[in-house]
């Protein structure tokens, strides 16, 4: 990218974490500022006892983590120690600037992204954000205002954010998801499927999604019987008995959790999951006919947010949480039976097709830290 040999150090925080949805962007784009700028010194900062603190130093960056907690939605008595952790957190950010002296801040969103990009606005360091969902997190509109750029997964976010900071980039993907190295046949083979059926993958997250999983037990009988066969990924919780379910039925492939999500997207015709931006974003770039149960209660529903941008455009599907028990066999079998329906889902589905959402915003990243 041609940069000037003389450039300033790139010395950047990459704040956020909680979720997979915002952990795996944030790697992503660590890594491709890397790549453009090889000299650069990045240091994570997350929460501790979150999943951040071990998938972070996995990929051989360093992570810092804050004594830090989110609002608990559920039991208001829990967020009496709220005030005194957000306290204690602004300490460990002042400390962790003072040693690593960051001349640029790049937040994720997660609760633990909130000091430490509160901090760098309060200092003049130039701080960026990445909204993944369609509907923006609290931190990431409180943080809006003194951000020098906002990138987003969606279009149409000006009623979150001031429209002239925005820059649409789309989600970063894993590379392994975008850059698939099966062919279709080959990666039915790895789940021990046969070529010649419609496959269904079912993504119940790693924590299991229970109304699609006990949707998808009931109606083993009736979707089997339709020469449809199965990747169903469980989650954990009651992998077992899932297990045992469909130990009676030849062609679907069970586990708890699938490592290869390349082989198994490349392998479906349809998928079935929640709508976290992650999910909406590598279905969009994969190609697939998504039908998205939303997870009910996510902060501000903006699952649903995720799907309907989708929806209303005709390019996937949406069964309510409620609704599953009823309706989610039902739409599936008369999806796969209809060839013609299901191509114009994937033409419709391109249009959110955003690729090379990691390099975008690493070098927008680089190109304002440099001024």
């Amino acid at each position: 990218m041609g940069y000037n040999q003389q450039h300033k150090q790139l010395r950047i925080i990459i704040a956020g974490g909680g979720t997979g949805g915002h952990i795996f962007p944030a790697i992503a784009v660590a890594q491709a500022i890397q790549k453009i700028q090889p000299d650069a010194a990045i240091l994570f900062v997350g929460a501790n006892g979150k999943m951040e603190m071990e998938k972070v130093p996995q990929v051989g960056f360093e992570i810092k983590g804050l004594t830090i907690a989110g609002l608990n939605r559920t039991n208001i008595f829990k967020n009496i120690t709220l005030p005194f952790k957000l306290v204690k957190s602004f300490f460990q950010v002042r400390k962790i600037f003072a040693s690593f002296k960051p001349n640029a801040v790049f937040g994720v969103g997660g609760y633990s992204s909130f000091p430490v990009l509160k901090f760098a606005q309060a200092k003049s360091i130039p701080t960026f954000i990445h909204e993944s969902n369609a509907f923006a997190g609290k931190s990431n509109q409180w943080l809006a205002e003194h951000a020098t750029k906002i990138f987003t997964g969606a279009k149409g976010m000006e009623q979150f954010f001031p429209a002239c900071k925005i820059i649409v980039t789309g989600n970063p993907i894993r590379k392994n998801i975008v850059d698939a190295p099966y062919s279709k046949e080959a990666a039915l083979l790895q789940f021990g499927l046969l070529p010649s059926r419609k496959t269904i993958l079912i993504i119940g997250g790693s924590l299991g999604a229970k109304s699609i999983n006990a949707a998808i037990q009931n109606g083993l009988p009736e979707l089997l019987k339709n020469d449809i066969q199965l990747i169903w990924q469980t989650g954990k919780p009651g992998a077992s008995a899932y297990l045992k379910a469909a130990a009676a039925f030849p062609n679907v492939y069970v586990s708890s959790f699938i490592d290869d999500m390349s082989a198994a997207y490349t392998a479906a015709d349809i998928v079935v999951s929640r709508s976290g931006a992650m999910a909406v974003a590598e279905i969009s770039v994969t190609g697939k006919v998504g039908v998205f149960v939303p997870y009910p209660f996510a902060a501000e529903d903006h699952q649903t947010f995720n799907a309907m941008q989708l929806v209303n455009k005709g390019a996937a599907l949406i069964v309510k949480d409620n609704q599953v028990n009823e309706q989610l066999i039902s739409t599936l079998l008369s999806l796969i039976k209809d060839e013609q329906r299901m191509n114009t889902i994937k033409q419709q589905l391109q249009q959110f097709a955003l690729l090379n959402a990691d390099n975008l915003i690493a070098e927008q990243i680089i190109q304002h830290t440099q001024k």
